[in-house]
Formats: C-alpha cells, sequence, structure tokens
C-alpha cells in the first residue's frame, strides 16, 4: 500500500496522510480548513518492516482502510516546571 504525506501549513509538526495522491476527498471540510493548503513532502510504501516518524505504521494502515486519511498530530508539550514540582513533592514525601 501507498500513502502521500502532506505537511500543514498552518500547525507545525502536523502531517495528513491520504491513499491517493491529492485525493482529499476523504477529509472532512472543517479538517482542510484547519490544516490549511496540503503540502506533500512525501510518497512512501507502507509495507514490510518500514518505520514511520511519529506514526504507528499499523494505525496508519488502519485508519487509512477504515477512515480514507490519518492525521498526525505533534506530540504534547512537555511542561518542564510542573514535572519539576513534582519531582521535588516525591523526594520531600
Amino acid at each position: 500500500m501507498f500513502c502521500s504525506i502532506y505537511k500543514s501549513p498552518k500547525k507545525e509538526n502536523t502531517y495528513l496522510y491520504v491513499i491517493k495522491k491529492d485525493d482529499f476527498s476523504a477529509v472532512p471540510e472543517t479538517l482542510l480548513a484547519t490544516f490549511g493548503t496540503p503540502q506533500l513532502v512525501m510518497v512512501v510504501k507502507l509495507a514490510g518492516d518500514r518505520k514511520l516518524a511519529g506514526a504507528d505504521i499499523e494505525k496508519v494502515k488502519s485508519d487509512l482502510a477504515t477512515v480514507g486519511y490519518y492525521l498526525q498530530l505533534p506530540p504534547p508539550v512537555t511542561n518542564l516546571f510542573d514535572e519539576y514540582k513534582a519531582a521535588k513533592a516525591a523526594i520531600k514525601s
């Protein structure tokens, strides 16, 4: 299975995977409006032991087959100050 990966010009580290190049018919209009005009990054073959940066290949293949697209969002931002406070509180306990 091949898929095309597009990046968002509006949302940093946000990617949209679709089955056919430039075919966004399965993607909701509201999502496309938020995503912005998709910019092609690459076309990849989803097979074998291939790995994707930031996405589970089995989840991508499953969503492409059932939903028609896969949206990769950036990981949540880690609040280092909150982690520091939690670590300090754990030490005091």
